[in-house]
Formats: C-alpha cells, sequence, structure tokens
C-alpha cells in the first residue's frame, strides 16, 4: 500500500438546515509533507472535537479503489482525492482485511488502525445529497482512523508497511457492521 494523496482541510463555514455549521470536510490535495501529531494532523480543521481527532481518531485514511465505486453514483459531482474527510487517500485501504491494533509504518510516522468512520450528515453536505450517508452505512468502505503512535512526517508516495498484526481483532469493517447493527440502520 501507499499514499496517493495527502488532503488537508481549512475551517469551512457553512448553512445548514437554518444553522451556521463549522465543518473541516472539504479537503483537498496538498504537495508538501503533511504533520501527523498524537491527537491531529497539522493545519486540519477538526471542527467536532467529539467526534473527530484525539488520540484514537488522529488520522483517517482512505482507499482511492473505493473512489471507484462512488463515483458513478455521483457523476454530477467535482471529484478531488479527500472527498471523503480523509487525510491519506491510500492506493488500497481494505477495511476487510485491517484488524484493530495492526500497526503500519509511513513515512516517519508509526500509526496503530483504532476505529472505523461511522458518517454523520456532514458527508451529505460534502456531497449534496444525503443519500450518501445510508448508501456508506450499506458499504464496507468505512475508511480508518489511525491512532499516531510515533509523529512525523507523511508525504505522497511514501509506502504504508505493516509492522505489526493483529489477528485476533475484529476487522475494521466488522466495526462499521456491529455500530450499524447498534444504531438499527
Amino acid at each position: 500500500m501507499k499514499i496517493v494523496s495527502t488532503n488537508i482541510g481549512e475551517r469551512k463555514e457553512i448553512t445548514y438546515k437554518n444553522k451556521k455549521v463549522v465543518t473541516g470536510i472539504f479537503k483537498f490535495p496538498v504537495d508538501e509533507p503533511i504533520f501527523l501529531d498524537i491527537e491531529e494532523v497539522k493545519g486540519d480543521e477538526i471542527s467536532d472535537r467529539e467526534h473527530h481527532g484525539g488520540v484514537k481518531q488522529a488520522v483517517y485514511g482512505y482507499s482511492l479503489k473505493h473512489y471507484d465505486f462512488w463515483r458513478p453514483k455521483y457523476p454530477e459531482l467535482d471529484w478531488s482525492l479527500g472527498m471523503f474527510g480523509e487525510n491519506l487517500t491510500v492506493d488500497d485501504l481494505d477495511e476487510t482485511k485491517i484488524k484493530t491494533g495492526d500497526i503500519f509504518k509511513v513515512g516517519d510516522a508509526i500509526l496503530e488502525a483504532t476505529v472505523q468512520r461511522s458518517p454523520c450528515y456532514k458527508l451529505g453536505i460534502r456531497f449534496n445529497n444525503m443519500k450518501i450517508i445510508k448508501q456508506f452505512w450499506n458499504t464496507t468502505f468505512c475508511g480508518v482512523y489511525f491512532k499516531v503512535l510515533q509523529i512525523g512526517f507523511v508525504k505522497t508516495g511514501d509506502e504504508f508497511v505493516k509492522i505489526k498484526s493483529s489477528p485476533e481483532n475484529p476487522a475494521i469493517a466488522d466495526l462499521l457492521i456491529k455500530k450499524k447493527k447498534e444504531k438499527g440502520i
């Protein structure tokens, strides 16, 4: 696996249901290396710290291969990497094979897979269509949140190398399925 894009989002204020909402989901590729810190990607907006960022969700990765599934469903969108709010677009990040506790070396950083991404209304805002939320729940294409065990810079082209496997733990996709059942979706 390797990083095909590093993505950063700025603070953006939008109107949703007649309320002002601040979000960082509008992420776009950057050319320079990004710094993965203990609780966040430096320079990346995290507006909702209850559900994003922090030690267990410092970095969000999403697979480039999943874009091939989504593009035909939303052909009217102006597609760019970072569309799902991910910091790292990885060529082949497979949530059905990555287990919680798996550890990866990437660039100067060391990352541990922690949890799935559970979609919220801001993904619908990004796609300009709330349908995406239910569709997202009905796939295993949830992406992976990572804990940063060793801070450092990463850049496009860096290899994503597994240095520790945790075969006894659930796959990230299994966490999404469990969460979906808990929510009754």
